[in-house]
C-alpha cells in the first residue's frame, strides 16, 4: 500500500501536496523503524482501551524512540452529546471524560522523567451549552475549557478569569462566555516551551503579546 501511494504522490511535482506527501512517507518510515510490537510500557502505565488510548501510546512510543518528534496531534471524537448525555459520573459524557483523563494519566506515567521536556494541551473547537436541551443532552456552546500538563507547567490551578453562569453573565444569555483567546495560550506554549520567536508566522493576522499570556508556563 505504501509503495502505491509513493508512486501516486511521490513524483517530482512541487507544492503543498508534494511536500505533505514527502512528510507523510517520512512519518510512515519512522513508525516502521520504531517497531510497535516491541514497545514496553513503563512505570506501571495502563492505557485505556479505545482509539484515544492507542493514539497516546503511539505518541509516547515516538517520543521514547528519540526520532526528533517535536509536535504530535491526536484527534478525539465522541463529544457531540446532543442526546442522553448522562449526569455525574455516569453516561456517555462521563465515559468520554474518563477515557480522556485515563489516557493522559497513562501517558504521563509512561513517559516518567521524559515529561519534563513534554507539554500536552487539550482543546475543543466548540463548547457545550450551560442548560440541558429537551433530549437530556447539551448543544454546541460558545466557550470551553483547555488543559495543559507537563514540564514547566504551573499546574494545580485554573488560569484565566471565570465569567460566571448567571444568565446575565453568559454569552447571549445562553453559553459560557469566552475570557481567554485560545491563541494566547497556544502562543505562550509555542514561545516559552518550543522557543518560537516569530509568533506572527504561526498565528497570521493575530498579534500575540506576552502580557495576554494566561501564565501557564513557568
Amino acid at each position: 500500500i505504501t509503495a502505491a501511494f509513493e508512486a501516486l504522490y511521490g513524483g517530482g511535482e512541487t507544492g503543498i501536496i508534494a511536500s505533505t506527501a514527502a512528510e507523510s512517507f517520512e512519518a510512515v518510515e519512522m513508525l516502521r523503524q520504531v517497531n510497535p510490537t516491541r514497545y514496553q510500557l513503563e512505570n506501571g502505565a495502563e492505557y485505556p482501551r479505545g482509539p484515544f488510548g492507542r493514539a497516546m501510546l503511539q505518541v509516547a512510543q515516538l517520543l521514547k524512540a528519540d526520532l526528533g518528534t517535536e509536535i504530535a496531534f491526536v484527534d478525539v471524537g465522541g463529544w457531540d452529546t446532543h442526546i442522553n448525555q448522562g449526569a455525574g459520573a455516569s453516561g456517555q459524557l462521563a465515559g468520554r471524560l474518563d477515557e480522556l483523563g485515563s489516557a493522559l494519566a497513562a501517558f504521563a506515567r509512561d513517559l516518567g522523567d521524559r515529561m519534563a521536556d513534554v507539554v500536552v494541551m487539550t482543546m475543543s473547537e466548540f463548547g457545550r451549552t450551560v442548560a440541558e436541551n429537551g433530549n437530556a443532552g447539551t448543544d454546541h456552546g460558545h466557550a470551553t475549557a483547555m488543559m495543559v500538563l507537563g514540564g514547566g507547567v504551573r499546574g494545580g490551578r485554573v488560569a484565566g478569569r471565570w465569567p460566571g453562569l448567571e444568565r446575565e453573565q453568559r454569552y447571549e444569555g445562553r453559553d459560557l462566555a469566552v475570557t481567554t483567546d485560545f491563541r494566547d495560550l497556544f502562543a505562550e506554549v509555542a514561545s516559552r516551551h518550543l522557543g518560537v520567536a516569530q509568533l506572527e508566522a504561526v498565528f497570521p493576522g493575530f498579534e500575540a503579546r506576552a502580557e495576554r499570556f494566561p501564565g501557564v508556563m513557568g
